[in-house]
This record gives C-alpha cells, sequence and structure tokens, in this order.
C-alpha cells in the first residue's frame, strides 16, 4: 500500500502524514470568521468558499425534507487548490427519523472570481453578505426565494421564510434600510466559534493529561494483577471483546487533550469509538470524478457539549463523524462537490 499524501492542513504547513491534528473551539470576533478570512469554524452561518452556492435541494435532509444547518468547516489547501474548504450540514429537526449529515467541498484558485490574490486584512474585513448575493436570513445558505411584500428578505425555501416571519420579519417587514435587512435569528443555528489547530502530543497538552493517560492504562491492568485462578481469567478473556478494546483506545488517545472536537489526518485512519459500524472500503463510494476517497477528518463527540442541543426534542448526538474526501482533490471550478461522511454512535454498553 502507498504511503498516504502529505495534506496542507488548516494551519499553513504540511505535516507528516503520521502525525494528527486537532481542532479546539474557542470564541473569536465576528471579523475573523467572515469568508474573506478563510476560517475554520463551528455554529453561525456558513463562510462559503466559492460564492456560486449549492442549490437549497442539495441541503434537505433525506429523513424529513427539511433544510439542514450549518455545522462546521475546516480549511484545508492543499494540491493544485490554493484555497480549499470542506463544510459539514447536519439536520438538527426535533425527532427527525432519519437525521442526515452531509460534507461539501470547494476549492479555488489564487486568481479566481471572487477573492483578490492577496488575503483581505482582517480590519478591513465588512459583517454581512456580500452586495448581490442572496443568502437565506435563517440559515445562511442559498437564498433563491424573496419575500413578496418588502423583497429585502431572502430565504432558501418555505420553511425558513415561515420561522423568519414569526421571529420578527412580520413587524419588519415593509420597512425600509437596516430594520428590514438586518440578519434574522430564529433558534435554530448553532453557537458560532473558531476553529483553531494544534499538532496532537504538542508542547500546549498539559502534563495532568499525560497523568490521566497513564491512570487509565494503569486501570486497565490491575486484572492481571489480582491474584485471580487461571479458570476465571480463562473467563474473562472469552468475555473481552474487540469492542472494549477499541473504546478503551479512544479514551486513552483522547485523555492527551479532552477538549478536541476535531482530528485532521488526511490519508491516515479515523479513531473509532466501537468496533460496531466501522466502514469496509466498499463501504466508501470513489468520488465522482472515478477517485478513491480517502479520510481526512474527524468531527469528536466533545463538540456536542457546545452546540447546546439539549434543547432539542430528540437531542443529536454522535460516537464520530468521518469524513472522506477525493484523493485527487479534483476541480469542480466554482461548484461545491458532495463528499462522504460516515456516521458511528456509541454502543448501547458505552452509553
Amino acid at each position: 500500500m502507498a504511503a498516504p499524501k502529505k495534506a496542507m492542513v488548516p494551519n499553513g504547513e504540511a505535516p507528516d502524514p503520521a502525525e494528527v491534528e486537532l481542532g479546539f473551539v474557542e470564541p473569536a470576533a465576528p471579523a475573523r470568521l467572515l469568508s474573506s478570512q478563510f476560517p475554520s469554524k463551528v455554529g453561525g452561518r456558513p463562510a462559503w468558499l466559492s460564492l456560486q452556492l449549492p442549490d437549497p435541494e442539495r441541503l434537505l435532509c433525506a429523513g424529513c425534507a427539511r433544510p439542514m444547518v450549518f455545522l462546521l468547516q475546516v480549511y484545508a489547501p492543499r494540491g493544485p487548490a490554493f484555497h480549499r474548504t470542506l463544510l459539514v450540514f447536519c439536520c438538527a429537526a426535533p425527532a427527525c427519523p432519519r437525521r442526515r449529515f452531509a460534507a461539501f467541498r470547494s476549492q479555488l484558485g489564487r486568481i479566481n472570481d471572487f477573492y483578490p490574490a492577496e488575503p483581505e486584512p482582517e480590519s478591513e474585513a465588512v459583517p454581512g453578505p456580500r452586495p448581490g448575493l442572496r443568502l437565506c436570513r435563517v440559515c445562511g445558505a442559498s437564498g433563491p426565494k424573496s419575500c413578496s411584500r418588502c423583497r429585502w428578505a431572502h430565504y432558501c425555501g418555505k420553511e425558513h421564510q415561515s420561522l423568519d416571519w414569526r421571529a420578527g420579519h412580520r413587524e419588519a417587514c415593509g420597512q425600509l434600510g437596516e430594520a428590514a435587512g438586518s440578519l434574522s435569528s430564529p433558534n435554530i443555528l448553532f453557537p458560532e466559534f473558531e476553529l483553531v489547530m494544534e499538532l496532537e502530543n504538542s508542547e500546549d497538552q498539559k502534563p495532568e493529561n499525560l497523568a490521566r493517560v497513564e491512570s487509565l492504562s494503569a486501570a486497565e491492568s490491575d486484572c492481571v494483577t489480582e491474584d485471580i485462578d487461571e479458570q476465571e481469567l480463562e473467563a474473562m478473556a472469552r468475555h473481552e471483546l474487540r469492542e472494549d478494546r477499541i473504546f478503551a483506545k479512544f479514551k486513552r488517545r483522547i485523555a492527551l487533550a479532552p477538549d478536541q472536537v476535531l482530528r485532521y489526518c488526511r490519508g491516515g485512519s479515523p479513531l473509532w469509538v466501537s468496533g460496531e459500524n466501522i466502514p469496509s472500503e466498499t463501504d466508501i463510494p470513489n468520488c465522482s470524478c472515478g477517485a478513491k476517497r480517502e479520510f481526512e477528518f474527524q468531527v469528536m463527540p466533545q463538540l456536542l457539549n457546545h452546540l447546546k442541543v439539549d434543547c432539542l426534542d430528540e437531542s443529536l448526538d454522535w460516537g464520530t463523524l468521518s469524513v472522506y474526501t477525493c484523493e485527487q482533490s479534483c476541480d469542480h471550478s466554482n461548484l461545491y462537490s458532495a463528499e462522504f461522511l460516515w456516521k458511528q454512535d456509541f454502543s448501547p454498553d458505552q452509553l
């Protein structure tokens, strides 16, 4: 098997393929999270890379047919692409019968239709949608539909238009200027954070986390230090499940940095939370260009602590979300390319 290729990861460097970068959430000024700043971020509205946005139909949940909302994005340039961003969306509708997640890739050259060759200084970044770009006031997706009365408000569809009407557009509709054009805020978006990256096992990780790993390893070995007869040891061995070993590995690894919400290692392997529902090679479809897809990053369950999802009738949940992308990073010009996401849940015993 060929060695995985090096990837240009979100901090602008190309680490060794075996190295893993960890993502952590931090508060950030809104200007840092605009499209022109090429951010990695969680929650809020998407900071679209290409401004030729995907049709709203591509962001509908397969389970309930409602619009999905933005979860996170990772800025990860590599290969021929000067700019490259991966975005993840999910259905947050209460009691959705088949909650869908979706991943998209966008990439641009240094000379492109939307941004200058030299990055825009953060101090000059202006919050709000670009002039002429029609975005849904509720979710920030493409907004081809508009309010028939004021023509100021744009929406991805009737679902979010109805939400916005109840959230305050009823009173603002027909007014001119800022009151009509300001963004809506129905409570459907996740809290917004910057996603910052650092190498796993970096000097920033605290010594007490290393002590936690050692204590976990010691606890797992306690069973072999006790005075147990051979028959009982054989019984324990028969009941030792692959499931337990995989989950123990997961706990040991994340104990180094318990607050991590994302793991990035293009061409590497995910850190699974369970021995169940691990995809085989045939489960991961090729890209539409015909090239194979390879693992790029995974979203960790710790992110759920920051999303305030307990208010949903049925909480959003996952063990890990693993995103696989075209190994050739094929060029789709200004269009968004769908990539593959695999959701793995915790086993009932782990819960």
